[in-house]
C-alpha cells in the first residue's frame, strides 16, 4: 500500500485474492497475507496539449435578447389578466381568433401515397380546450385551420409534424386530423389598470410596476439559459480535449451521486412519499442505473477531473465566505425535503461545486464562443 500512499482513491480498497486461497493457507500460528487492490488518481492528459485553453464552441441562444424579454414579460402579462377573466358562450358563428373552442380531435398517419394509416392515438383529445391565442403551443397551421369552424361541424386537414416536434417519433411525418367543434366561448377581460395591479403581481400597485418585474425577470431569464447553455457547450468540448482512464471506483461514486440528485429532483417535483423515495433507492435500481447512464457518468466524471486539474493549474481559488453560503443554502434544501445528511459531505461537494463554477466562468472568459439564433 505505501506504493500508492496519496494516490489511492478512498474507499477503492477490496481484497482480490480468492477465499478459498486464503483459506487453504490459513494457519493460526502464521500471519495471513492476501492481496489487496486499489484505483489511483487518474492522470489527466490534455489532446492537444493545454487543449483546454481557448476552447471553441458555438451556442444557440435568442436573436436579441432584449427583445425576447419583452415579448416574454408582455405574454406573461396577457397571461395574467386573461386567468382574472371570464369566458362567454358564443352562439350563430364559427372560430375567431382570440376564442376558446371545445373541440374533439384526432388524428391518423398518411401514406406515402395519400391512403391513411394508424390512428396516433396521441393526438386523441376529447374536449379539448383550444385557446387561440395559444398557437404557438401547438401544432404549426393547427389553430389557423379551425379558423371559421363551428359548433357541430366536423373538419378534416393535413399537417405535417415538424423535426424539432417534442415526441420523437412523430418528427417529420405527415398526420390528416379531424375535429368537430363542440363549445365556443369569447374571453371578458378586465380592463388593464393600477387598480388590478395588485392582483395580477403580488407587491406591485400599479402597471407600470408589473411591467417592470416581469421584463426583469424575463431579461434575467434568458440571461440564466444563456449562461447555462454556454457552459454545457463548454464542458461538452471539454470532453473532447480531455483523455483518463476513469477508474471504476469515481464511475461507481458519481453514478450513485447522479441518481441521489435525480431522486431530490423527483421528490421535490412529483412529492413522493417516503416509501416511494425508499423503493426507488433499493440496490437493484441503483444498479440499474449505473448500467443504463454509464455513457453519461463517463462524461460527466471525465468533465470533472478535467475541472478540477484546470482549477488547480490556473491556481483559481474559492473564499471561506463562498463556501458557507453553498453549504447553508445545502442544508436548508435537504431540510426542506426532510432528507438526511453528512454535513461534512455537504461541505465537500459544495467546494467541488464552487470550485467547478470558478473552472467555467474562467473557460468561458478564455473560449472563443459563437452565439448563433436558436431555430424555432
Amino acid at each position: 500500500m505505501s506504493s500508492v500512499a496519496g494516490r489511492s482513491l478512498k474507499d477503492s480498497e477490496h481484497i482480490v485474492t480468492k477465499f478459498a486461497d486464503l483459506a487453504a493457507d490459513f494457519v493460526p500460528e502464521k500471519p495471513l497475507s492476501y492481496d489487496v487492490a486499489v484505483d489511483v488518481a487518474p492522470e489527466v492528459k490534455w489532446n492537444p496539449e493545454n487543449g483546454y485553453k481557448n476552447l471553441k464552441v458555438t451556442v444557440e441562444c435568442e436573436a436579441d435578447d432584449a427583445v425576447a424579454a419583452q415579448k416574454a414579460a408582455d405574454a406573461e402579462l396577457q397571461s395574467r389578466v386573461k386567468d382574472l377573466g371570464s369566458l362567454k358562450v358564443v352562439i350563430g358563428r364559427g372560430v375567431e381568433m382570440g376564442d376558446v373552442a371545445i373541440v374533439d380531435v384526432s388524428a391518423v398517419r398518411l401514406n406515402e401515397d395519400g391512403t391513411t394509416g394508424d390512428e396516433i392515438l396521441s393526438c386523441k383529445q376529447k374536449g379539448f380546450q383550444l385557446d387561440t391565442d395559444e398557437g404557438g403551443s401547438f401544432l404549426p397551421g393547427f389553430v389557423e385551420a379551425l379558423i371559421g369552424i363551428q359548433n357541430g361541424e366536423s373538419r378534416s386537414f393535413d399537417l405535417v409534424f415538424p423535426e424539432t416536434w417534442e415526441q420523437e417519433s412523430l418528427r417529420g411525418m405527415k398526420a390528416r386530423f379531424t375535429v368537430e367543434g363542440r363549445e365556443l366561448f369569447v374571453r371578458q377581460l378586465p380592463e388593464l389598470n393600477d387598480e388590478l395591479a395588485p392582483q395580477l403581481v403580488e407587491n406591485c400597485t400599479t402597471v407600470a410596476e408589473i411591467k417592470e418585474a416581469l421584463l426583469k425577470k424575463h431579461s434575467e431569464q434568458i440571461e440564466r439559459v444563456k449562461k447555462q447553455a454556454t457552459q454545457f457547450a463548454i464542458t461538452n468540448e471539454l470532453s473532447k480535449v480531455v483523455d483518463i482512464d476513469i477508474p471504476n471506483s469515481l464511475l461507481e461514486e458519481q453514478g450513485r451521486q447522479m441518481y441521489a440528485a435525480k431522486l431530490i429532483e423527483l421528490q421535490a417535483s412529483m412529492k413522493l412519499a417516503k416509501e416511494q423515495v425508499v423503493a426507488l433507492s433499493s440496490a437493484e435500481m441503483v444498479q440499474n442505473y449505473l448500467i443504463a447512464q454509464k455513457p453519461r457518468i463517463t462524461d460527466s466524471v471525465k468533465q470533472s477531473l478535467a475541472v478540477a486539474e484546470i482549477y488547480k493549474i490556473e491556481n483559481l481559488e474559492v473564499t471561506d465566505e463562498e463556501l458557507d453560503m453553498e453549504v447553508n443554502n445545502a442544508i436548508e434544501e435537504f431540510k426542506r425535503y426532510d432528507q438526511e445528511y453528512d454535513e461534512a459531505r455537504v461541505r465537500e461537494q459544495a467546494r467541488e461545486l464552487l470550485e467547478g463554477s470558478k473552472v467555467l466562468d474562467w473557460l468561458t472568459e478564455h473560449a472563443d464562443i459563437t452565439y448563433v439564433p436558436k431555430q424555432s
